[in-house]
């Protein structure tokens, strides 16, 4: 099947009062074999994302600085929120389910592998522009108007910390004729044996950083799996969700390791910041997940105003990625002028902060969709020269196809 990824023109624009017969559009232009549950899934991913950099990422305001705080620090039991919302592994699992289907297609119509390896990444990177652009502009502007050099840094680290992810998912993309068999089974064993390293026999910590490929490399394999058809029975969902929920419990309860599966500040061990056995287990608790809601996904999608809500979605991933951090910035940047307000400058250490926190939200949701507004065309601007690249590259099998002439 072509790549899953919608393209612009299915998203007409929406006059004031037709929201539903928009929507009915949307639904009527999308091809009838489409899996709509894979666009659920990857918008959900992407969301939960969001959400959770939104509600555990905090701005302190201290004195003339801003330095990283999380509710995590001084509200542990919180943990529960980064099981909800730390959702990369679904990413990944509908990635390597993607970009496989998408290569398998590839080779049928004889593209080469330079060809659809040059589409997806520049599908990925073209939206990075402008995010670079912005923040190196904004970074010589508060370093000459002699901003706080911590408060700086912090920004921009925050800013571009969504990054490392698209290096990782680019490296494992690049890779995807190399890993259509891979059973995931096999970088489950490396992340296992480096953390034993790590943890049990005292190796250098860098050592760690061998899973930012190895405990990402699971999801994606199993998405390639998916692909295969070894997963198309719901004993399989159940398989992971029971046997990574069981793991994951183990890890936490008897081996140490965090219960939280997002990094905190502070903290001397995270399961993000390289990835941990613990990580790698929850994702695959996720991914069974994932897998068993794909039938009810599918019904839920058949709604023309539901399809239509994640299709958009889909339709600007990137650009909600990499802005979701900036707009979260600018809202906390903004709000000094006022003062320092609760939920956005001052400390994460209670329940009214939290209560705060997420009256922010619909905020943060205003100003991303002015991020979005402003710059969705970096994103969207590749698909069209894909599809008329894709266009231009048929025409001539049409007319062979019209004429009964074959082109060699």
């Amino acid at each position: 099947m072509a790549d899953l990824t919608p393209t612009p023109t299915v998203i007409p624009a929406l006059p004031r009062g037709a929201l539903r017969e928009a929507a009915a559009r949307i639904d009527a232009a999308t091809p009838r074999d489409r899996d709509r549950a894979v666009d659920a899934l990857r918008a959900f991913a992407i969301l939960g994302v969001v959400l959770g950099h939104w509600l555990v990422t905090a701005l302190v305001a201290d004195g003339t600085s801003l330095h990283a705080a999380s509710p995590l620090g001084d509200m542990p039991w919180l943990a529960p929120v980064s099981w909800a919302f730390q959702t990369l592994a679904v990413f990944f699992l509908v990635g390597g389910h993607v970009a496989t289907r998408g290569y398998a297609s590839a080779r049928a119509r004889g593209e080469s592998y330079g060809g659809w390896l040059r589409d997806r990444l520049s599908r990925l990177f073209r939206p990075v522009a402008a995010v670079l652009a912005l923040w190196t502009v904004t970074a010589g502007l508060l370093l000459l108007s002699s901003a706080d050099f911590t408060t700086v840094h912090t920004l921009v680290k925050l800013a571009l910390s969504p990054m490392w992810f698209l290096l990782v998912f680019a490296a494992l993309t690049a890779a995807t004729p190399l890993l259509t068999r891979l059973h995931p089974l096999w970088p489950l064993v490396v992340v296992l044996h480096v953390d034993l390293l790590r943890f049990g026999l005292g190796a250098p910590a860098w050592l760690g950083w061998i899973n930012l490929a190895a405990g990402w490399l699971v999801p994606y394999a199993l998405g390639a799996a998916w692909t295969r058809g070894e997963l198309d029975r719901r004993r399989a969902g159940w398989i992971l969700l029971t046997g990574g929920t069981a793991a994951t419990a183990a890890l936490v309860a008897w081996a140490g390791y965090p219960a939280s599966m997002v990094g905190v500040p502070g903290a001397s061990v995270s399961n993000l910041n390289p990835p941990t056995l613990a990580a790698v287990t929850f994702g695959l608790a996720q991914c069974g997940l994932a897998l068993l809601l794909r039938e009810r996904l599918r019904r839920a999608m058949r709604r023309p105003v539901a399809w239509a809500a994640v299709a958009l979605v889909n339709l600007s991933a990137m650009t909600i990625f990499l802005w979701h951090q900036t707009a979260l910035m600018a809202t906390t940047a903004t709000g000094l002028l006022a003062g320092r307000l609760p939920g956005l400058h001052t400390r994460p250490d209670g329940l009214d902060w939290v209560a705060a926190r997420l009256a922010w939200l619909p905020v943060f949701a205003l100003v991303l969709a002015g991020c979005w507004a402003t710059f969705r065309s970096c994103e969207q601007r590749g698909r069209r020269r894909r599809r008329t690249r894709v266009v231009r590259a048929h025409r001539p099998q049409r007319r062979a196809a019209t004429t009964g002439v074959r082109h060699v």
